[in-house]
């Protein structure tokens, strides 16, 4: 595997790149890797390319009954219907 070391990037992308490694409890290389494959278009871990955090797997399983009646709750408004809109 190729080694390539970057210089010059700034604070928000140094930052970026410890959120990413932190959500994804993976290494800060990792997390660089994922970044720049990302933005060059290509596949990751194949899966289709996209923007980091998109995805709401992470989320699955992660919430106990009492969080996931509350979500439900939440988006009850949401699913009303207004006839007014689909004259």
């Amino acid at each position: 595997m190729d080694q390539l070391t970057v210089r010059g990037f700034d604070k928000a992308l140094a930052q970026r790149i410890r959120e990413v490694a932190r959500e994804r409890g993976i290494s800060l290389n990792q997390a660089a890797v994922l970044l720049l494959r990302q933005g060059a278009g290509l596949a990751v871990s194949g899966r289709r390319s996209g923007r980091v955090a998109d995805s709401l797997g992470k989320l699955i399983g992660a919430w106990n009954k009492t969080q996931a009646e509350d979500f439900r709750r939440a988006l009850q408004p949401l699913e009303q219907i207004d006839a007014e809109l689909w004259k």
